[in-house]
């Protein structure tokens, strides 16, 4: 079986992840003990494979103790009941993304797509085990990233992935809106915080209360904060799997 992460968000008050009333999770349409669905939205007001035999649990558990400073690892695996989920060692072959070049919904322009390009090389930036490689061909893609006009719940983004069963995801999709629920469109800087997000869901990171980091249920910067950075590098150095 594989496991199912959805994030939603929006810009004028959304994200594959947050509401403005908060984050919260639910099932799938044919939910299993795999399927997860994060929703968010973002405010317009911005100022390894798993080691079978002889994996030391309470050695990584003390492990994420010390190093989780400066971090919401704690929040991700308390919403996670102690299981990491992220991709695998992938810098040899990078996940490939198709970014959709066209649309006929109003609005739309090559800046979007060059703001969710951005996004992604933003986190690649970080030097994570994971690079990402942007191609032309849909049919070859590891994540797809599409346009829709607007969804019909308060969000403007949405992120579902799937896990095997090592806990390593091996695909996902990113559904982005070009315009916030009641109509208002999103503009470029709404467009990257809310791409930011959504690959953010797309490496594995969950929500956090923290305000200040693009990961929040409703998102109000529009830059990785010190612990975003740190959180996803901390995710990358565990194995996959549960803690417990």
């Amino acid at each position: 079986m594989r496991i199912g992460f959805v994030s939603l968000s929006l810009a004028v008050g959304i994200l594959v992840v947050g509401v403005a009333r908060g984050a919260r999770f639910a099932p799938l349409a044919q939910p299993s003990n795999r399927s997860l669905v994060a929703e968010g939205s973002v405010s317009r007001h911005l100022p390894a494979s798993r080691i079978a035999d002889g994996f030391d649990v309470a050695g990584t558990r003390r492990a994420v103790e010390v190093a989780e400073a400066g971090t919401y690892i704690g929040e991700i695996l308390a919403g996670r009941d102690s299981a990491v989920v992220r991709w695998p060692d992938r810098r040899a072959n990078p996940i490939a993304v198709w970014i959709q070049p066209h649309s006929t919904i109003s609005n739309f322009n090559g800046t979007y797509v060059e703001q969710v390009r951005q996004a992604f090389e933003e986190w690649d930036r970080l030097q994570l085990p994971v690079h990402f490689t942007f191609i032309a061909d849909s049919a070859t893609a590891d994540v797809h990233v599409t346009w829709v006009d607007r969804f019909s719940e308060p969000i403007s983004g949405r992120t579902r992935w799937t896990r095997d069963d090592d806990w390593s995801i091996a695909d996902a999709n990113i559904l982005l809106a070009l315009h916030h629920h009641r109509g208002a469109r999103l503009d470029y800087d709404a467009m990257h915080a809310m791409a930011l997000h959504e690959v953010g869901h797309l490496l594995g990171l969950d929500h956090t209360h923290d305000t200040l980091s693009v990961m929040a249920p409703k998102v109000r910067v529009r830059e990785l904060s010190d612990a975003d950075r740190a959180t996803v590098r901390l995710l990358y150095a565990l194995p996959t799997g549960p803690l417990q």
